[in-house]
């Protein structure tokens, strides 16, 4: 096992500091404030342009998640393709490790002792747009800190930028900022929901998963236990 000792600290301690400043702070200190702002802002502009309601609806359907994964899977098919055949073996293990990362730090954020509700079921007197919209869409969360869809676009990005290329890991950046946003302007989501509670809990869990040497070890292990598909030559 190769242990990436600095690697591993710097994001164990950002995980920690940007967590404890959001947690410890009465009243989450100067998150609230940029929570505030951004809800207010993106509110005031739902209640204000017909087009603004009908885009961010659409963004928040359920079925516009699928436009994420197509991103993110056309970035990772990028590399497959002209992969040599080992090279695309390792890759498919290297996806089914994601998934279950995926799966796997979800339940961790899940385990953080906190309910926090959305903002638009915290704030009174305010557009909804689930009321504005003339089909269905998401506009609430009883429980949204972390950001579960921040978190999987988080984890994304850091196999992209350890396990294909720094540029795919930009790509993966891109994606956080852009699907991440209109859950953060249909006031679903908190902006620290983000960018602490999701970004926390994926700078911990990759820290210790891949500056650890295990996803070394698990690679090789599925490796040697998945069957190979074997093409007959004639």
């Amino acid at each position: 096992m190769s242990i990436q000792f600095n690697k591993w600290l710097f994001w164990n301690l950002l995980a920690v500091a940007v967590f404890a400043s959001w947690y410890w702070l009465p009243n989450h200190g100067f998150w609230l404030d940029i929570d505030q702002s951004f809800f207010y802002y993106f509110n005031n502009k739902i209640g204000n342009s017909a087009a603004w309601v009908n885009t961010i609806a659409i963004a928040n359907n359920r079925a516009f998640d699928g436009v994420a994964l197509l991103a993110m899977g056309t970035v990772y098919y990028s590399y497959y393709r002209g992969a040599a055949p080992e090279r695309k073996r390792q890759l498919l293990i290297i996806g089914l490790i994601m998934l279950l990362t995926a799966v796997g730090l979800n339940q961790l954020g899940r385990m953080i002792p906190v309910e926090r509700p959305s903002p638009t079921l915290t704030f009174d007197n305010i557009y909804r747009l689930t009321e504005l919209a003339g089909f269905k869409t998401k506009d609430s969360s009883g429980d949204s800190f972390p950001g579960d869809h921040g978190l999987m676009l988080m984890i994304f990005t850091a196999f992209a930028w350890r396990f294909l290329s720094w540029k795919a890991g930009l790509w993966g950046c891109v994606f956080v900022v852009l699907f991440s946003a209109p859950r953060v302007m249909a006031g679903a989501h908190w902006w620290s929901d983000i960018y602490v509670g999701a970004l926390s809990v994926a700078c911990f869990g990759m820290a210790w998963l891949m500056h650890s040497g295990f996803y070394e070890l698990l690679i090789t292990w599925f490796d040697r236990h998945l069957p190979r598909l074997s093409r007959k030559t004639r």
